[in-house]
């Protein structure tokens, strides 16, 4: 009896002993056990972040950051107005350090998406990030070395892989429904209207902590005349719309050609165009990603259908979408959720239609703790944000020709001189003078899909990283 007690004592403190020396990013969750969630940002996408957590059972938004403390505050007080306490924070790193904390749900501005996701896995975080993952390609590959060294769960903000209609229709395509997919064609056709321009620095509200909202980024004085959303379309903190509505469907367009690396080729043409601004980001903008199965391409217009007109341009019926040409037809997906099959005459084949919850599969990966359950782990999120970064390196490192001289360095590749032309429409529709106007062709650019680096182009490789300000820094050895 005795020694039967001795030895269930010394596995009790064995246990205990174990127990006290596993890291806090080995806890497991049980399958009935509440799953807390901090949501960084939130004045615009973090809301929805804040609704679809707060939806689903056994998951409790706990805590709330943002570097405005207006924003802060306003959305505390909703959640005061519903009888539930949440913990306030301008400062992402003092959730790093809290026990109760299980999830970190990212949806501040793309330069700061990886500092905060590298961080949180680090502290022993799962992690939700919204698209694009990173605001470069190296910072891209050092979220997915951090998730799978630490094995956290990390998903993706792009919610069309956990759409079953998008599913459906992707398998359709894989399956080759429609024969051999001969390209894949992003299309962000969405109307951008001028930021403004002005002549001094304006002043940051006193509600921000600009340091923080700065982050890796230099703080410099703001010379647009709007801090929020507007970061989009400077290159120091946005990715333009190729990285903001752009990379749904660049990820939907790399999903149906079933590549998982970056491209071994890519060009870039394109502008700012129809007006003259504070943003540096181009608004017209074409990027052709050669892969060998098929090209990948992506059409930015960021003017309307015509000249001072808001309506958005089409291609096949689709303003926001991705558009597949095969052998026996093509598909069209103009939404997050349906896609529609036609064959060469144009006649239907085939509807898909179905939305899935992006923060419930999540959430299932969470509690399983296997990262196979994601429909978009940070390895596709990762690939498809360093898509638009390669093409918009491209672009950076490009030199501004006369529309005619465009068309002569792509004359031998039909497919380019099509998408081209339809650009130089666009433009003129717009009033653009194409005999007047330099457009800015992209440097040919050949990268090692092993090493995420580009084999031509010394000056493309330095845009692969930026440099990242103390003590917003991340390590080469994560």
């Amino acid at each position: 009896m005795n020694v039967n007690r001795r030895k269930f004592l010394e596995r009790t403190a064995a246990a205990g002993t174990a127990m006290a020396m596993v890291k806090p990013w080995q806890k497991v969750l049980g399958a009935n056990e509440e799953i807390r969630v901090a949501v960084v940002g939130f004045r615009s996408r973090g809301r929805n972040h804040i609704q679809g957590f707060s939806a689903l059972k056994g998951v409790r938004v706990a805590a709330l950051c943002d570097v405005d403390t207006e924003v802060l505050e306003k959305e505390a007080g909703e959640f005061e107005k519903k009888g539930q306490k949440v913990k306030t924070t301008q400062n992402y790193r003092d959730l790093l350090a809290d026990k109760d904390i299980d999830v970190i749900s990212i949806a501040t501005p793309n330069h700061t998406h990886a500092i905060i996701a590298i961080e949180a896995i680090q502290a022993g975080k799962d992690v939700y990030v919204e698209k694009p993952v990173s605001h470069n390609v190296w910072e891209g590959r050092k979220i997915v070395e951090a998730a799978r060294k630490y094995n956290r769960i990390v998903q993706t903000g792009t919610q069309s892989r956990s759409n079953p209609g998008m599913q459906e229709a992707v398998k359709f395509l894989h399956d080759g429904e429609l024969g051999a997919i001969k390209l894949t064609r992003g299309l962000c056709y969405k109307r951008r209207k001028s930021i403004g321009k002005v002549g001094d620095a304006t002043g940051i509200p006193r509600s921000i902590d600009y340091d923080l909202w700065s982050g890796p980024a230099p703080v410099v004085p703001l010379m647009r005349e709007n801090l929020h959303y507007d970061w989009h379309w400077d290159f120091l903190t946005g990715n333009g719309d190729l990285g903001n509505q752009g990379i749904h469907q660049m990820d939907i367009a790399r999903w149906i050609l079933g590549e998982q690396t970056l491209s071994p080729e890519v060009f870039s043409i394109g502008g700012r165009f129809g007006y003259v601004d504070d943003g540096n980001t181009p608004n017209t903008q074409i990027v052709y990603h050669n892969y060998s199965r098929a090209p990948l391409i992506f059409e930015v217009r960021g003017l309307g259908r015509w000249i001072d007109n808001d309506a958005r341009p089409t291609y096949l019926g689709a303003s926001i979408g991705v558009i597949t040409e095969c052998e026996d037809g093509y598909m069209v997906m103009p939404t997050y959720d349906s896609g529609t099959a036609y064959d060469n005459s144009g006649r239907v084949i085939k509807k898909f239609k179905g939305g899935g919850d992006h923060f419930a599969n999540f959430i299932e990966a969470v509690r399983s703790r296997k990262p196979s359950d994601l429909n978009a782990d940070i390895l596709e999120g990762h690939l498809s944000s360093a898509l638009c970064h390669t093409g918009n390196i491209s672009y950076l490192t490009g030199r501004n020709q006369a529309p005619g001289q465009v068309l002569d360095q792509v004359e031998s590749n039909p497919v380019a001189v099509e998408s081209i032309g339809r650009m130089f429409e666009h433009l003129q529709v717009n009033d653009i003078d194409l005999n007047s106007t330099q457009i800015t062709m992209g440097s040919y650019l050949h990268m090692d899909p092993d090493t995420e680096r580009f084999t031509n182009s010394n000056e493309a490789n330095q845009l692969l990283k930026r440099e990242y300000r103390k003590p917003f820094v991340i390590s080469d050895d994560v």
